[in-house]
């Protein structure tokens, strides 16, 4: 059954905003958790726009599930991520300007530099998944990389207009969740999940773990976190 990775960089951000100690993704983690989440995500971006290293070294002593952490493959984070030892690092792209991450990473373009990464984490016991779009040629190069996982970015499913659109990019997305599996690769997914998208997607099957954040982050500002991770949990239970 597949499983809901909690993203909360969302309550870090709405943190960050004013500079000072609350609300405490620490803390949204711990009751995300409580209400069924099995497994927290965070990026810690190289301009620490809302995670900060401090959240990092406290969320790998109190998260109880699986901590995942999201970072660039740079020197820089692959030596964090061997210091803190988080349970997963999924590797995604990164640029300063971007609102949030705007695609999948170019495993082609960057073999080298990517199964370098990938080698030194695995060698360390992290779990290493690889955030992709469901291409066919960069899931076979995630392959070579020596991942454990990919990440399906779903971000041109969820922002499909209409019905024909979302069908096309869920094709796509069921081919790359079996050439995957064929090869050998655990498949996750994420980006611009929501409590209406979900379901279609979840209902293809053979997908580990989702991980959501914004839209459950939304949804508790106005029902409470614990609800919000129920309702996600469920729907993504009974799809």
């Amino acid at each position: 059954m597949a499983k809901l990775g909690l993203n909360v960089d969302h309550v870090a951000t709405v943190r960050q905003a004013r500079g000072g100690v609350e609300p405490d993704p620490v803390a949204a983690a711990a009751m995300g958790e409580l209400a069924g989440a099995e497994g927290i995500t965070i990026h810690l971006r190289e301009d620490r726009r809302h995670i900060q290293d401090r959240d990092l070294e406290i969320l790998r002593q109190t998260v109880k599930t699986k901590l995942n952490l999201e970072m660039a493959a740079t020197q820089e984070m692959v030596r964090i991520a061997l210091r803190v030892k988080p349970d997963q690092v999924t590797l995604v792209p990164e640029k300063r300007q971007e609102l949030t991450t705007e695609g999948g990473l170019d495993v082609i373009l960057n073999l080298k530099a990517v199964t370098d990464a990938v080698k030194r984490l695995r060698d360390s016991g992290i779990i290493v998944s690889l955030f992709v779009d469901p291409n066919q040629e960069q899931i076979k190069a995630a392959n070579k990389t020596g991942a454990d996982y990919i990440e399906l970015h779903t971000g041109a499913y969820a922002e499909a207009r209409d019905w024909a659109g979302q069908e096309k990019e869920l094709e796509a997305i069921d081919t790359a969740i079996k050439l995957a599996r064929k090869v050998g690769l655990g498949v996750n997914a994420g980006h611009g999940l929501n409590y209406v998208n979900i379901k279609a997607i979840a209902a293809l099957g053979g997908i580990v773990e989702y991980n959501i954040g914004h839209s459950i982050i939304s949804r508790a500002v106005l029902v409470g976190l614990d609800r919000a991770v129920r309702d996600m949990v469920e729907l993504i239970k009974y799809a």
